[in-house]
């Protein structure tokens, strides 16, 4: 007798920048996970989001809800589509492979991305020897990023983004002539009682740029207003 399909909680991710990342889009991760789910004949039984969310903690309410589902017994396995979907600590990975996935417990781990499939002992070599490699990288990065930024420092070269009525040229920041205008204006109309809220509404109807390309709000206004005074 063919053993039934294993009974599956997919779980699916999207931090803040990767919104904007069509590879990453909870639309293009939902249609991985089916085709997986298909080809490899499991029972899917969910497909959990967390849209917006860090992979920093696991305190995550989507994945707190699929954590959940293995402890009941609900689901015997946990697909995502990639390994960083599910957590890019390897302390926090370890310790979600100690209480579901080793040998011997609960459920099991599979990664459409990875190949990781640890309902086999090659499966769970690939998934250890994949975390470390992830989180080796990742502390690479920092310490390249953070030994980049003390160079700049000492340079006198400028690291923060330029608010209104400043740009960044060669590193040094100079007057944007054109926005400390703008400035002006904007104080200029406050003074006088006009609100943020109006403001902000004049400056869009006219057309004029935000320093970041966004939409005036009255928040950004009244920033703008408070800097300058």
């Amino acid at each position: 007798m063919a053993k039934p399909p294993t009974r599956t909680v997919a779980y699916i991710r999207v931090s803040s920048a990767d919104q904007a990342d069509h590879g990453h889009s909870l639309a293009a991760q939902r249609e991985k996970i089916g085709l997986y789910a298909k080809l490899h004949d499991l029972d899917l039984v969910a497909v959990i989001e967390d849209a917006g969310a860090s992979a920093k903690t696991t305190d995550r309410p989507g994945l707190q809800r699929v954590l959940a589902m293995l402890d009941s017994g609900e689901a015997a396995a946990l697909l995502v589509p990639k390994l960083d979907r599910l957590t890019r600590s390897v302390r926090d990975l370890g310790a979600l492979i100690d209480r579901y996935f080793a040998e011997g417990q609960k459920a099991a781990l599979l990664s459409v991305a990875d190949s990781i499939d640890t309902r086999s002992a090659g499966g769970r070599l690939v998934l250890n020897v994949l975390a470390s490699v992830s989180q080796w990288e990742r502390e690479v990065i920092v310490e390249r990023t953070r030994d980049t930024l003390r160079s700049m420092k000492a340079a006198g070269k400028v690291i923060a983004r330029p608010t209104l009525g400043y740009d960044v040229v060669e590193s040094r920041l100079v007057a944007n002539v054109n926005e400390l205008a703008l400035i002006d204006r904007i104080k200029t109309m406050h003074a006088a009682g006009t609100s943020y809220n109006a403001i902000a509404a004049k400056l869009t109807d006219e057309g004029v740029p935000t320093k970041r390309g966004g939409a005036w709000q009255a928040t950004t206004v009244r920033g703008i207003v408070l800097r300058a005074n």
